[in-house]
């Protein structure tokens, strides 16, 4: 069976989105045996710390992302 990483995850930094705490995820990756965790809040990076340094703990490689919006011209605003 071939490694596999969920690369879109929302924890509970992720406001208003997101309900997973991370050292439940931490606890269950080791449970299944995952060799690496990911997360992509929304906005914001908030729990990357918290989850760098409990995969670490755990021997579990972290995959930082987050999930950011682009505004192109914030400035033109025609009311289109």
């Amino acid at each position: 069976m071939k490694p596999f990483v969920h690369l879109h995850l929302h924890t509970e930094y992720s406001l208003l989105d997101g309900a997973t705490r991370i050292d439940e995820l931490i606890d269950e990756a080791v449970k299944r045996g995952y060799k690496a965790v990911a997360i992509t809040d929304h906005g914001n990076m908030y729990g990357a710390l918290k989850l760098y340094e409990d995969c670490l703990k755990a021997n579990i490689k972290p995959i930082i992302g987050c999930e950011f919006y682009i505004c192109h011209d914030r400035f033109n605003k025609t009311g289109k």
